[in-house]
């Protein structure tokens, strides 16, 4: 079995993280990252969604990142508390314009800091809508007055933190464009002797991992919609580490060489390495 921190920069964009330590406080993990493939001017780039949570109400950062990582351009949208719910802010990478508009004024909000409906947000270059979130597509369409691309930002990451005593559930896409599922991962390290893990999508098992102190780490290959989903799994900090450790898990989706394909005519000048499948992290902490 290969080490699993070393899987996440594998076969996948790699998500970073550095707040994984056990000191860090839960209350600082509120917070939905995902990542997006697109091209800007024949660059291959990845736009980085984060949503946020605190005390202070919600927050949204906007990035876009060259094919080395390196950052071209930023924005960030303070709490709620202290900034408008709509708005729009004009950056420059690559020589050319480009413009985040948002409008979460009438956004519908889960426990999760990710909206769920009546919103949108919109990266927009040089008067082309590259990329397109939320429910309010034809209010986005006419205040930006963008032009849809034929070739739209490919959804490549996600990475979420989870909260629960024995279940923790959220929504996967395991692919762009993809069906939703419900995903369940059940694990009791407190009440019974031997632990063990269960992983349900859509109320099916898919996936127990018994003698759950001598696997504590892993992996497992599943299969979702005909799609084959390799599950990596690290819960030592659930069962030998402190009470603020959380457990890390990866579903990263293995293209076949028809999509790998598909993708390099789409996107010929796309490093491989970025584009062999979706990866969604989970970052799951135990409730006291």
């Amino acid at each position: 079995m290969r080490d699993f921190p070393s899987c996440f920069g594998e076969n996948g964009v790699q998500v970073a993280d550095s707040s994984s330590s056990s000191n860090t406080s839960k209350t600082a993990q509120n917070l939905v990252t995902c990542v997006y493939q697109c091209q800007i001017r024949g660059r291959s780039c990845l736009i980085t969604i984060t949503w946020s949570k605190s005390l202070m109400g919600q927050g949204l950062s906007v990035g876009i990142e060259d094919s080395s990582n390196q950052c071209l351009c930023k924005v960030d949208i303070k709490p709620w508390l202290f900034s408008k719910r709509r708005g729009c802010k004009s950056l420059e990478a690559y020589s050319c314009k480009i413009d985040v508009y948002w409008d979460l004024s009438s956004a519908k909000f889960g426990t999760c800091p990710e909206p769920l409906e009546k919103f949108y947000v919109g990266v927009v270059i040089d008067r082309q809508m590259v990329l397109l979130l939320g429910d309010l597509r034809k209010e986005a369409f006419k205040k930006t007055n963008a032009i849809p691309l034929p070739s739209h930002a490919v959804f490549v990451a996600k990475r979420e933190h989870v909260f629960g005593k024995k279940v923790f559930a959220t929504k996967a896409l395991f692919c762009d464009n993809g069906q939703t599922h419900d995903l369940v991962i059940e694990c009791d390290t407190i009440t019974v002797s031997e632990p063990r893990l269960v992983i349900r999508i859509d109320s099916k098992t898919v996936m127990q991992v018994k003698r759950l102190r001598w696997k504590f780490r892993g992996n497992h290959t599943i299969s979702v919609d005909g799609v084959a989903v390799e599950v990596l799994w690290d819960v030592h900090n659930w069962l030998f580490g402190s009470s603020l450790g959380n457990a890390i898990f990866m579903f990263r989706t293995c293209v076949s060489a028809d999509k790998l394909w598909s993708f390099s005519q789409r996107f010929p000048e796309t490093k491989l390495q970025q584009s062999l499948g979706f990866s969604l992290v989970l970052h799951a902490w135990k409730n006291d």
